[in-house]
Protein backbone atom coordinates (compact mmCIF):
# COMPACT_ATOMS: atom_id res chain seq x y z
CA UNK A 1 0.00 0.00 0.00
CA UNK A 2 1.36 3.64 -0.90
CA UNK A 3 2.41 5.50 1.65
CA UNK A 4 -0.18 8.14 3.38
CA UNK A 5 -3.05 6.26 1.66
CA UNK A 6 -5.99 5.00 3.25
CA UNK A 7 -6.88 1.58 2.30
CA UNK A 8 -10.71 0.76 2.40
CA UNK A 9 -12.66 -2.00 1.15
CA UNK A 10 -15.15 -1.43 -1.30
CA UNK A 11 -19.18 -2.67 0.38
CA UNK A 12 -20.64 -5.83 -1.77
CA UNK A 13 -22.57 -4.24 -3.53
CA UNK A 14 -22.19 -0.37 -3.88
CA UNK A 15 -23.78 0.59 -6.92
CA UNK A 16 -26.91 -0.99 -7.54
CA UNK A 17 -28.48 0.01 -11.15
CA UNK A 18 -30.01 3.50 -11.35
CA UNK A 19 -32.50 3.31 -14.14
CA UNK A 20 -33.56 7.51 -15.10
CA UNK A 21 -36.92 8.35 -16.73
CA UNK A 22 -36.76 10.05 -19.67
CA UNK A 23 -39.39 12.66 -18.87
CA UNK A 24 -37.15 15.35 -18.91
CA UNK A 25 -35.79 14.95 -22.34
CA UNK A 26 -38.87 14.40 -23.94
CA UNK A 27 -39.64 18.58 -24.37
CA UNK A 28 -35.75 19.39 -24.15
CA UNK A 29 -35.19 20.68 -27.52
CA UNK A 30 -38.61 22.50 -27.38
CA UNK A 31 -37.01 25.15 -24.50
CA UNK A 32 -35.68 28.28 -24.79
CA UNK A 33 -32.09 28.52 -24.89
CA UNK A 34 -31.87 29.93 -21.47
CA UNK A 35 -34.10 27.05 -20.49
CA UNK A 36 -32.04 24.27 -22.22
CA UNK A 37 -29.05 26.00 -20.43
CA UNK A 38 -30.33 25.89 -16.93
CA UNK A 39 -31.29 22.57 -16.91
CA UNK A 40 -28.54 21.18 -18.26
CA UNK A 41 -26.26 23.04 -15.55
CA UNK A 42 -28.62 21.58 -13.10
CA UNK A 43 -27.84 18.11 -14.68
CA UNK A 44 -24.34 18.05 -14.76
CA UNK A 45 -23.85 19.92 -11.22
CA UNK A 46 -25.46 16.48 -9.78
CA UNK A 47 -21.72 14.89 -10.68
CA UNK A 48 -19.40 17.99 -9.74
CA UNK A 49 -17.53 18.24 -6.83
CA UNK A 50 -15.52 21.75 -6.01
CA UNK A 51 -14.39 20.79 -2.67
CA UNK A 52 -13.10 17.51 -2.05
CA UNK A 53 -12.30 17.38 1.57
CA UNK A 54 -15.24 15.26 2.12
CA UNK A 55 -15.53 12.97 -0.83
CA UNK A 56 -16.00 9.77 -0.87
CA UNK A 57 -16.04 7.52 -3.78
CA UNK A 58 -18.18 4.89 -3.61
CA UNK A 59 -21.08 6.85 -2.93
CA UNK A 60 -20.84 8.24 -6.45
CA UNK A 61 -22.72 5.45 -8.67
CA UNK A 62 -21.63 3.85 -11.48
CA UNK A 63 -24.27 2.79 -13.83
CA UNK A 64 -27.19 5.07 -14.20
CA UNK A 65 -28.76 4.65 -17.30
CA UNK A 66 -31.91 6.05 -19.22
CA UNK A 67 -34.99 4.00 -19.98
CA UNK A 68 -34.11 2.12 -23.08
CA UNK A 69 -36.70 1.08 -25.18
CA UNK A 70 -36.63 1.70 -28.67
CA UNK A 71 -38.66 5.37 -28.00
CA UNK A 72 -36.32 6.23 -25.24
CA UNK A 73 -33.19 5.41 -27.58
CA UNK A 74 -34.11 8.01 -29.76
CA UNK A 75 -34.58 9.98 -27.53
CA UNK A 76 -31.13 9.52 -25.61
CA UNK A 77 -29.81 9.81 -29.57
CA UNK A 78 -31.36 12.97 -30.30
CA UNK A 79 -30.07 14.80 -27.07
CA UNK A 80 -26.88 13.78 -27.17
CA UNK A 81 -27.02 15.82 -30.99
CA UNK A 82 -28.18 18.42 -29.17
CA UNK A 83 -25.37 18.59 -26.62
CA UNK A 84 -22.77 17.95 -29.54
CA UNK A 85 -24.25 20.96 -31.65
CA UNK A 86 -24.69 23.49 -29.02
CA UNK A 87 -21.24 22.33 -28.25
CA UNK A 88 -20.09 23.19 -31.90
CA UNK A 89 -21.67 26.60 -31.71
CA UNK A 90 -19.97 27.68 -28.64
CA UNK A 91 -16.52 26.44 -29.97
CA UNK A 92 -16.81 28.53 -32.57
CA UNK A 93 -17.46 31.56 -30.31
CA UNK A 94 -14.58 30.52 -28.61
CA UNK A 95 -12.40 30.38 -31.35
CA UNK A 96 -13.42 34.11 -32.37
CA UNK A 97 -13.28 35.98 -29.31
CA UNK A 98 -9.60 34.27 -28.71
CA UNK A 99 -9.29 35.19 -24.84
CA UNK A 100 -10.19 32.05 -23.28
CA UNK A 101 -8.85 28.54 -23.71
CA UNK A 102 -10.51 25.03 -22.09
CA UNK A 103 -8.19 21.98 -21.08
CA UNK A 104 -10.42 18.83 -20.62
CA UNK A 105 -8.69 16.02 -18.80
CA UNK A 106 -10.06 12.55 -18.77
CA UNK A 107 -8.78 9.96 -16.46
CA UNK A 108 -10.11 6.76 -16.26
CA UNK A 109 -9.48 2.79 -15.64
CA UNK A 110 -9.06 0.78 -18.94
CA UNK A 111 -12.08 0.32 -20.72
CA UNK A 112 -14.07 2.99 -19.20
CA UNK A 113 -14.83 4.67 -22.54
CA UNK A 114 -12.44 7.83 -22.61
CA UNK A 115 -11.60 7.60 -26.28
CA UNK A 116 -15.24 6.92 -27.21
CA UNK A 117 -16.80 10.12 -24.98
CA UNK A 118 -13.94 12.08 -26.35
CA UNK A 119 -15.36 11.05 -30.11
CA UNK A 120 -18.91 11.48 -29.94
CA UNK A 121 -19.07 14.51 -27.57
CA UNK A 122 -16.26 16.53 -29.59
CA UNK A 123 -17.93 15.13 -32.96
CA UNK A 124 -19.07 18.48 -34.02
CA UNK A 125 -16.67 20.68 -32.85
CA UNK A 126 -14.04 22.53 -35.96
CA UNK A 127 -10.57 20.08 -35.74
CA UNK A 128 -8.90 23.98 -36.32
CA UNK A 129 -10.29 25.03 -32.64
CA UNK A 130 -9.67 21.17 -30.72
CA UNK A 131 -6.15 19.18 -30.29
CA UNK A 132 -6.14 15.60 -28.67
CA UNK A 133 -2.81 14.73 -26.73
CA UNK A 134 -2.43 11.22 -25.21
CA UNK A 135 0.16 10.31 -22.62
CA UNK A 136 1.20 6.91 -22.00
CA UNK A 137 4.62 5.65 -20.31
CA UNK A 138 7.22 8.99 -20.11
CA UNK A 139 10.13 8.99 -22.83
CA UNK A 140 13.61 9.42 -21.53
CA UNK A 141 13.53 12.73 -22.93
CA UNK A 142 10.26 13.68 -20.53
CA UNK A 143 12.25 11.71 -17.41
CA UNK A 144 14.84 14.38 -17.57
CA UNK A 145 12.14 16.64 -16.94
CA UNK A 146 9.49 17.63 -13.99
CA UNK A 147 6.52 15.54 -13.84
CA UNK A 148 4.50 18.43 -15.11
CA UNK A 149 6.73 19.23 -18.25
CA UNK A 150 5.42 16.83 -21.12
CA UNK A 151 1.62 18.11 -20.33
CA UNK A 152 2.80 21.82 -20.32
CA UNK A 153 4.25 21.55 -24.51
CA UNK A 154 0.48 20.26 -25.08
CA UNK A 155 -1.65 23.61 -23.60
CA UNK A 156 -3.87 24.54 -25.67
CA UNK A 157 -3.71 28.29 -27.43
CA UNK A 158 -6.01 31.18 -26.24
CA UNK A 159 -9.60 29.95 -28.25
CA UNK A 160 -8.87 26.08 -28.73
CA UNK A 161 -10.00 23.40 -26.37
CA UNK A 162 -7.54 21.20 -25.64
CA UNK A 163 -7.95 17.71 -24.68
CA UNK A 164 -5.88 15.57 -22.23
CA UNK A 165 -6.29 11.52 -22.84
CA UNK A 166 -4.81 10.77 -19.24
CA UNK A 167 -2.57 13.62 -17.61
CA UNK A 168 -0.64 14.63 -15.24
CA UNK A 169 -2.63 13.08 -13.11
CA UNK A 170 -1.03 9.77 -13.53
CA UNK A 171 1.95 10.70 -11.41
CA UNK A 172 -0.30 10.32 -8.58
CA UNK A 173 -2.22 7.04 -9.84
CA UNK A 174 -0.21 4.57 -11.31
CA UNK A 175 3.47 5.83 -9.81
CA UNK A 176 1.55 5.97 -6.83
CA UNK A 177 0.57 2.51 -7.21
CA UNK A 178 3.74 1.26 -8.38
CA UNK A 179 5.98 3.20 -6.15
CA UNK A 180 8.63 1.47 -7.84
CA UNK A 181 8.28 3.78 -10.92
CA UNK A 182 9.87 6.70 -8.84
CA UNK A 183 13.39 5.22 -8.41
CA UNK A 184 13.33 5.95 -12.20
CA UNK A 185 11.99 9.10 -12.06
CA UNK A 186 16.01 10.32 -11.96
CA UNK A 187 14.78 12.30 -8.48
CA UNK A 188 17.34 12.72 -6.07
CA UNK A 189 16.70 10.14 -3.07
CA UNK A 190 16.05 12.90 -0.20
CA UNK A 191 13.16 14.19 -2.56
CA UNK A 192 11.34 10.73 -2.54
CA UNK A 193 9.81 11.48 0.97
CA UNK A 194 6.58 10.32 3.08
CA UNK A 195 4.85 13.30 1.69
CA UNK A 196 5.77 13.09 -2.34
CA UNK A 197 1.67 12.86 -2.79
CA UNK A 198 1.29 15.58 -0.89
CA UNK A 199 3.40 17.65 -2.42
CA UNK A 200 2.47 16.61 -6.38
CA UNK A 201 -1.34 17.40 -4.95
CA UNK A 202 -0.04 20.76 -3.83
CA UNK A 203 2.14 21.17 -7.37
CA UNK A 204 -1.10 20.17 -9.20
CA UNK A 205 -3.44 22.74 -7.41
CA UNK A 206 -0.88 25.80 -7.85
CA UNK A 207 -0.24 24.93 -12.00
CA UNK A 208 -3.87 24.40 -12.11
CA UNK A 209 -4.88 28.22 -10.33
CA UNK A 210 -2.19 29.52 -12.74
CA UNK A 211 -3.89 28.26 -15.68
CA UNK A 212 -7.08 29.53 -14.38
CA UNK A 213 -5.57 32.99 -13.80
CA UNK A 214 -4.54 33.25 -17.12
CA UNK A 215 -7.48 32.19 -18.89
CA UNK A 216 -7.38 28.45 -19.82
CA UNK A 217 -9.93 26.67 -18.24
CA UNK A 218 -9.28 23.35 -16.40
CA UNK A 219 -11.94 20.68 -16.44
CA UNK A 220 -11.52 17.43 -15.47
CA UNK A 221 -13.69 13.86 -15.11
CA UNK A 222 -13.08 10.81 -14.05
CA UNK A 223 -15.22 7.89 -15.98
CA UNK A 224 -16.25 5.97 -13.08
CA UNK A 225 -16.51 2.66 -14.13
CA UNK A 226 -17.28 -1.11 -12.12
CA UNK A 227 -15.12 -3.75 -12.21
CA UNK A 228 -17.80 -5.73 -13.87
CA UNK A 229 -18.25 -3.49 -16.32
CA UNK A 230 -14.05 -3.28 -17.32
CA UNK A 231 -14.83 -6.86 -17.33
CA UNK A 232 -17.34 -7.22 -19.76
CA UNK A 233 -16.11 -4.51 -21.91
CA UNK A 234 -12.66 -6.57 -21.91
CA UNK A 235 -14.14 -10.22 -22.79
CA UNK A 236 -15.73 -8.10 -25.92
CA UNK A 237 -12.54 -7.14 -27.12
CA UNK A 238 -10.97 -10.13 -26.85
CA UNK A 239 -13.69 -11.75 -28.98
CA UNK A 240 -14.25 -8.83 -31.68
CA UNK A 241 -11.14 -9.44 -33.85
CA UNK A 242 -11.98 -5.71 -35.06
CA UNK A 243 -10.87 -4.71 -31.27
CA UNK A 244 -8.56 -6.81 -30.33
CA UNK A 245 -5.65 -4.37 -31.03
CA UNK A 246 -7.03 -2.44 -28.44
CA UNK A 247 -6.57 -4.92 -25.93
CA UNK A 248 -3.15 -5.49 -23.51
CA UNK A 249 -2.04 -8.39 -21.17
CA UNK A 250 -1.20 -5.13 -18.95
CA UNK A 251 -4.65 -3.86 -18.21
CA UNK A 252 -5.54 -7.17 -16.81
CA UNK A 253 -2.32 -6.94 -14.80
CA UNK A 254 -3.29 -3.86 -13.44
CA UNK A 255 -7.01 -5.02 -12.47
CA UNK A 256 -5.10 -6.97 -9.73
CA UNK A 257 -4.85 -3.20 -8.11
CA UNK A 258 -8.09 -2.01 -8.16
CA UNK A 259 -8.53 -1.21 -5.05
CA UNK A 260 -5.25 0.62 -4.57
CA UNK A 261 -6.50 2.33 -7.77
CA UNK A 262 -9.99 3.27 -6.15
CA UNK A 263 -8.33 4.73 -2.94
CA UNK A 264 -6.04 6.74 -5.06
CA UNK A 265 -8.45 8.28 -7.47
CA UNK A 266 -10.78 8.90 -3.87
CA UNK A 267 -7.33 10.71 -2.70
CA UNK A 268 -6.56 13.09 -5.61
CA UNK A 269 -10.17 14.01 -5.89
CA UNK A 270 -10.10 15.29 -2.28
CA UNK A 271 -7.15 17.18 -3.15
CA UNK A 272 -7.27 18.49 -6.29
CA UNK A 273 -10.72 19.19 -6.92
CA UNK A 274 -11.60 23.44 -6.57
CA UNK A 275 -14.13 25.61 -7.47
CA UNK A 276 -12.24 27.00 -10.23
CA UNK A 277 -10.62 23.27 -11.48
CA UNK A 278 -13.31 20.89 -10.75
CA UNK A 279 -13.73 16.91 -11.25
CA UNK A 280 -16.40 15.69 -12.59
CA UNK A 281 -17.29 12.20 -11.29
CA UNK A 282 -19.08 10.50 -14.68
CA UNK A 283 -20.60 7.00 -13.81
CA UNK A 284 -19.50 5.68 -16.64
CA UNK A 285 -21.12 1.78 -16.65
CA UNK A 286 -23.86 3.22 -19.42
CA UNK A 287 -22.04 4.85 -22.42
CA UNK A 288 -24.74 7.17 -23.49
CA UNK A 289 -25.51 8.30 -19.89
CA UNK A 290 -21.97 8.95 -19.60
CA UNK A 291 -21.72 11.00 -23.02
CA UNK A 292 -24.65 13.36 -21.88
CA UNK A 293 -22.88 14.49 -18.58
CA UNK A 294 -19.89 14.89 -20.35
CA UNK A 295 -21.30 17.57 -22.59
CA UNK A 296 -23.31 19.26 -20.27
CA UNK A 297 -20.23 19.84 -17.88
CA UNK A 298 -18.22 20.90 -21.07
CA UNK A 299 -21.61 23.17 -22.30
CA UNK A 300 -21.43 24.68 -18.26
CA UNK A 301 -18.20 25.43 -18.31
CA UNK A 302 -18.08 27.42 -21.97
CA UNK A 303 -21.37 29.09 -20.85
CA UNK A 304 -19.49 30.68 -17.76
CA UNK A 305 -17.49 32.27 -19.91
CA UNK A 306 -19.40 34.93 -21.10
CA UNK A 307 -18.81 33.86 -24.94
CA UNK A 308 -19.83 36.67 -27.88
CA UNK A 309 -18.35 37.05 -31.05
CA UNK A 310 -16.06 39.95 -31.15
CA UNK A 311 -17.52 43.39 -32.01
CA UNK A 312 -16.73 44.73 -35.22
CA UNK A 313 -16.24 48.95 -35.29
CA UNK A 314 -18.39 51.38 -37.18
CA UNK A 315 -15.67 52.02 -39.36
CA UNK A 316 -15.07 48.14 -40.23
CA UNK A 317 -18.49 48.31 -41.05
CA UNK A 318 -18.42 50.80 -43.41
CA UNK A 319 -15.66 48.88 -45.09
CA UNK A 320 -17.40 46.02 -45.03
CA UNK A 321 -20.51 47.68 -46.82
CA UNK A 322 -18.04 49.16 -49.60
CA UNK A 323 -16.62 45.80 -50.42
CA UNK A 324 -20.00 44.38 -51.15
CA UNK A 325 -21.17 47.22 -52.96
CA UNK A 326 -17.83 47.27 -55.14
CA UNK A 327 -18.55 43.22 -55.56
CA UNK A 328 -22.23 43.52 -56.67
CA UNK A 329 -20.93 45.97 -59.24
CA UNK A 330 -18.56 43.92 -60.98
CA UNK A 331 -19.33 43.46 -64.55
Amino acid sequence: MSRNMKKSKSPENPNPKIIKSTSNLKNFKNLSPKERMERTKKFSEEYRITEGNSFELKKYNTDISFNTDAEDKSLITETLQLGVEALATMQDILYAQDKWSVLLIFQAMDAAGKDGAIKHVMSGVNPQGCQVSSFKAPSSEELDHDFLWRCQKHLPERGRIGIFNRSYYEEVLVVRVHEQLLQSQKLAEKLITKNIWQERFEDIRNFEKYLHRNGTVVIKFFLNVSKEEQKKRFIERIEDADKNWKFSTTDVKERGHWEEYMNAYEDLIQNTATKDSPWYVVPADNKSYARIVIASAIINALDDMDLEYPKVSDEKIAELNEVKKALLNEK
